[in-house]
């Protein structure tokens, strides 16, 4: 779990710094960094989402995730744990969840993250997760400091998501098929563009009712792993 330590620790150092920035920087600088993470999140959720070699079981995780994401209520829920965690913490922030899902999402979804887990659970070197944490803690500073302190609440589900892969590779050996490491990604990066229409505020679109599709994708994958498309 070294790895998925240091990422967390520097994220927190990353955050903070830009939580520093957040207040000392004027107004029209926070607009242009909410722009630049906006564009940055359309680009990678693109680059992500083009990776798929499964079509249909993309679009079928998406639709059936999404279906029991608003039978949950998953925003609801989440909006409420974030509005508890800043009333707790005395936060004024208006976009905390909004950073804490962001966050997650960028930090998480990626394959470098699930390939780095595999591999220090599997009792190889930490190396990924090390070059994952450098490139976190710099991403965080601007993350932080355009959404603010929910973005270093991410490292609580990054932690249980990021770690939970470590126990569970170190568990199943060398078996973890590389479709499903990439078609994750790619459900992952449909999730990041609507994040990145969110921020720079396109349309509002309800990605938090959308994450279990990225539970459906690896079960669709399972069941049916050929549709033929």
């Amino acid at each position: 779990m070294l790895g998925t330590i240091v990422n967390v620790i520097a994220i927190i150092a990353g955050g903070s710094i830009g939580l520093l920035l957040h207040k000392k920087l004027p107004g029209r600088f926070i607009t242009i960094f909410f722009q630049v993470i906006g564009l940055f999140t359309l680009f990678l959720g693109f680059s992500m989402a083009f990776e798929t070699t499964h079509v249909m079981h993309m679009i079928i995780s998406l639709i059936t995730g999404s279906l029991i994401g608003e039978l949950l209520r998953l925003d609801y829920l989440f909006d409420h744990m974030g509005d508890y965690l800043k009333t707790k913490l005395k936060f004024k922030n208006t976009r905390f969840t909004e950073g804490l899902l962001t966050a997650f999402l960028l930090y998480c979804m990626g394959s470098l993250t699930i390939l780095g887990a595999i591999e220090e659970g599997m009792g190889g070197s930490p190396k990924l997760l090390l070059i994952k944490s450098l490139m976190d803690g710099i991403s965080s500073i601007a993350l932080a400091s355009g959404l603010g302190a929910g973005v270093l609440f991410s490292v609580i589900p990054l932690f249980i998501y990021q770690g939970g892969i470590t126990l569970l590779a170190s568990g199943m050996g060398e078996f973890v098929p590389q479709i499903y490491i990439a078609e994750l990604s790619a459900v992952g990066g449909i999730l990041l563009v609507g994040l990145g229409i969110n921020i720079l505020e396109i349309k509002k679109i309800n990605v938090m009712n959308m994450l279990p599709a990225l539970v459906m994708i690896i079960l669709l994958l399972w069941l049916i792993p050929d549709f033929g498309i």
